[in-house]
């Protein structure tokens, strides 16, 4: 690209092919609407390969969810969109692939995305690939009908100063000027991509009135002169648009725009939209959940009989353009400074609940506060003339809007927090209270979603229990959730919205569904089976400290899943024998570098006196990658981070870090009883490998523990008898280990419920590793959640599982149930299990 910018003389812009083969004006293209040069000017091409190269240099300001669009704008201002194929779009993506995302800087010549030329040839209408300015500049084709090759020969210059766009000011006088707004429903299949848009635009262009569309459903907006603008609208069939036209012929551009609206913009579009009701529908699945019932994943544990509540978040309308900025600014800055003084009295009231360890979560949000990328963007609109009511919502919603779409998913999932802190400043500045104090007592709270900040707030003594219809397991809420001991259901499905407040329902999160409409049998059976559950713990924590030996004189280790020094000193007190896993990735998240050497080896060394030279504590090396990512650990975007980089396999890749977490735990091993395990074990050269790296490092170091590793591929069980003559112990994570069998995201909203360790094919795994460890004279543990399953013990028991690993509060309770097994009896209802092929007739056998 050759880019001149000379005083006094026009702007010239040289474009290279971002594809190789047939060079030919855009007047000649296949397409239409490229044709007529209703997107802009520019050229196409006929290609020959499949990699699409960067024409010149600038930053990437457009990229289609469907992969076969990508815009560049220059530093000079303009935007040149590159269109691989006519009709791509329907694709949505498959056949393509991107290098690049929004934001991107890129150079002359660098790749941009790449297709598959029989595949997408195969689909599309066409492969023919379309290069045009957007932003209204035109210019020269050079040398048409040639071959040209990609990132080298120039095909399009532009030689012509940009026609500078007259402002709204300067087309008409305010004085003359209407303002109309109207709602509209889109009907285009595919949202607005560039073909409408493209129409669109220049629907507009007859007109001398501003036009600006607002996307209600995700808060976006912009005006409707930008073919990328629009496209950044991210609409899809059904999206609900707000259209303001401003200008002297408002009336008649208003009427012109629908026009082109209803007759779907060059599109063939359905006048009928499928209603609320039909799109929440669904018709009843093969295999489907409790009848009656609606199933969800479980957030944190428990069970509850209440009511149900619908909680809508509604605020009150609020004046778009402001009384004065001073004014305006100091509504701002009294609405921040409230939000400050409550978020520390939160922190106060959570320390007081003997939950101020997840604090962190609130000073989070106040140091959201203080940074200046949503404040100084709602300063700007107040200095437009925008209230401070209007300018702040839309700016911590678009500060939010922006996280979503952020590849690192720990820092897109944090986007709820911006929500909540910016509807807390909201709140003030409309003088509204966001409280659930009236709600009615035994209530089942139900919610699009929930903040942390409303978690902590929450009346316990009328909240029993909170549903969402979005959310995540693993969010700030559903933690804070969990320690405050309300069960908490997300990802129930839309149709719970039918239910009238006050409908008596159980929720059962442990079972991952709510009951509604329950019969008295039904609430009879839930409320005995509270309060057996609520007396077998109270007897259970008396005897805590006792072993659990079965009656006929088995032993089984019970064992703790822990986090931190605090929970080892709880485990302690709740009869722990020994930790069967310590997630040492506590030591690595939510900080900006990586812990140090020292840092490492105290923590360490405070875990393992906490529990004692006589328990041993397994420590479980760093498991992290694209599903839990770290800040300093930059790691490569994946299409499924559970089958990515995670686990052991960062310890291979960067074995610089493994090598100082080995050597922490090496000098940290005096203050107690020490062993490693490797996560995410899939074959013995990766074994291997770290066992080599931890032999040296024993060596150096003078000390020696044991070294095993967790069974949570299939593959490492199918391997189980080669691994057992290399590997001190083995420790199975049902978790990973039913999810991977069973090729089911355990996340997953619809299919969550069928992920159960209990599964035949599962236990089938479960065998095989304890038995091949047998033969080896080796041991078997379990750290996932089926550990603590009251029907799955009995089962484990008698497959020769020796460690028990559970979470601290359910060690009493599981070390009571052992001690009520009979161990020949576990062995035959073990055996039986393995015969079985359901999930359902194995959990009946234990029923």
């Amino acid at each position: 690209m050759t880019l001149l910018k000379n005083e006094g003389k026009p702007c010239q812009l040289s474009l290279v092919a971002p594809l190789s083969g047939m060079l030919l004006s855009i007047e000649e293209s296949a397409d239409p609407v490229f044709a007529g040069r209703l997107i802009g000017d520019g050229v196409a091409i006929n290609p020959t390969d499949s990699v699409v190269l960067a024409p010149c240099a600038g930053t990437i300001s457009q990229l289609h969810d469907s992969k076969h669009a990508v815009a560049i704008k220059t530093d000079s201002g303009v935007e040149v969109l590159i269109h691989v194929g006519i009709d791509t779009v329907v694709l949505r993506g498959e056949g393509f692939e991107t290098n690049v995302k929004i934001g991107d800087k890129v150079s002359v010549g660098q790749e941009l995305l790449s297709f598959d030329p029989e595949f997408v040839g195969a689909k599309a209408a066409s492969l023919q690939t379309a290069m045009m300015i957007t932003t209204g500049e035109t210019g020269v084709v050079v040398n048409p009908r040639t071959e040209v090759k990609a990132g080298q020969d120039t095909v399009f210059a532009i030689g012509a100063e940009p026609e500078k766009q007259m402002s709204t000011e300067s087309k008409y006088s305010r004085q003359d000027s209407i303002t109309l707004t109207e709602d509209f429903v889109l009907k285009n299949p595919l949202g607005l991509h560039a073909r409408p848009s493209a129409t669109l635009i220049q629907i507009i262009k007859r007109f001398n009135s501003e036009v600006m569309i607002l996307n209600k459903d995700n808060g976006k907006e912009s005006k409707a002169n930008s073919l990328t603008a629009l496209m950044g609208l991210q609409t899809v069939l059904g999206s609900n648009l707000q259209i303001t036209v401003t200008g002297p012929d408002a009336k008649d551009a208003m009427e012109a725009i629908l026009d082109g609206f209803r007759s779907g913009l060059g599109e063939e579009v359905s006048d009928v939209l499928p209603s609320a009701d039909e799109a929440m529908e669904e018709e009843a699945p093969l295999l489907g959940p409790v009848e009656g019932s609606d199933g969800g994943v479980k957030a944190a544990p428990g069970m509850a009989i209440g009511k149900l509540h619908h909680l809508i978040h509604e605020l009150p309308d609020y004046p778009e353009e402001g009384v004065g900025v001073s004014d305006e600014l100091g509504q701002l800055d009294y609405g921040i400074q409230k939000a400050q003084e409550s978020l520390q009295q939160l922190v106060t009231k959570m320390e007081v609940d003997h939950v101020g360890g997840h604090a962190e979560v609130f000073v989070a949000h106040q140091q959201l506060l203080e940074d200046p990328a949503i404040s100084e963007r709602a300063r700007e609109l107040i200095e437009s003339g925008k209230s401070a009511m209007w300018a702040w919502h839309r700016s911590f919603l678009a500060e939010a809007d922006e996280m979503r779409k952020l590849d690192n998913p720990m820092l897109a999932a944090r986007a709820i927090d911006v929500e909540d802190v910016g509807l807390r400043v909201l709140r003030y500045l409309m003088g509204v209270e966001g409280g659930t104090d009236q709600l009615p007592e035994n209530t089942i709270l139900c919610l699009e979603d929930i903040t942390p900040s409303e978690v902590v707030t929450l009346d316990r003594k009328r909240v029993i229990g909170i549903v969402t219809l979005h959310g995540g397991a693993t969010s700030h809420a559903a933690i804070l959730a969990g320690s405050l001991n309300i069960p908490y259901l997300v990802n129930v499905p839309a149709s719970v919205r039918q239910y009238e407040n006050g409908t008596d329902v159980i929720l059962n999160t442990n079972k991952g569904y709510m009951l509604v409409n329950p019969t008295q049998e039904e609430i009879a059976r839930t409320v005995a089976r509270q309060e057996r559950a609520a007396a077998e713990h109270e007897a259970a924590l008396k005897v805590a400290d006792q072993p659990a030996v079965t009656l006929d004189g088995h032993h089984v280790e019970i064992a703790a899943n822990i986090a931190n020094q605090d929970d080892a000193e709880k485990a302690v007190k709740m009869g722990a024998e020994a930790v069967g896993l310590l997630r040492s990735e506590f030591l690595y998240m939510e900080r900006a570098t990586e812990p140090s050497m020292d840092e490492q080896v105290k923590a360490y060394e405070g875990i393992l006196g906490a529990m004692g030279k006589d328990r041993p504590v397994i420590i479980r090396t760093l498991d992290v990658g694209g599903d839990k990512p770290l800040a300093y650990l930059p790691l490569p975007r994946e299409e499924n981070p559970f089958l990515g980089e995670r686990g052991v396999r960062i310890g291979i890749n960067r074995p610089t870090m493994f090598r100082k977490q080995v050597r922490a735990i090496l000098k940290a091993a005096h203050a107690g009883h020490a062993r490693i395990m490797f996560p995410m074990i899939s074959s013995l050269d990766e074994f291997r490998a770290v066992k080599k790296l931890v032999l040296e490092e024993q060596e150096k170091a003078g000390v020696t523990v044991e070294v095993g590793i967790m069974i949570e591929v299939p593959s490492a069980a199918l391997l189980a008898d080669h691994f057992a003559k290399e590997v001190d112990f083995f420790s199975i994570g049902t978790n990973d280990l039913t999810q991977y069998t069973l090729a089911v995201d355990r996340g997953h909203p619809k299919l969550a419920a069928r992920v159960d360790g209990l599964h035949p094919a599962v236990l089938r795994l479960i065998d095989m590793t304890v038995k091949a460890a047998n033969k080896e004279g080796k041991w078997t543990g379990i750290c996932g959640s089926l550990a603590s399953d009251p029907n799955a013990v009995p089962i484990l028991v008698g497959l020769g599982v020796q460690e028990l690993s559970i979470s601290v509060p359910a060690i009493p309770v599981v070390k009571a149930r052992v001690r009520s097994l009979n161990y020949e009896q576990c062995q035959s209802l073990a055996r039986e299990a393995l015969t079985l092929d359901s999930v359902e007739d194995v959990r009946r056998l234990t029923a």
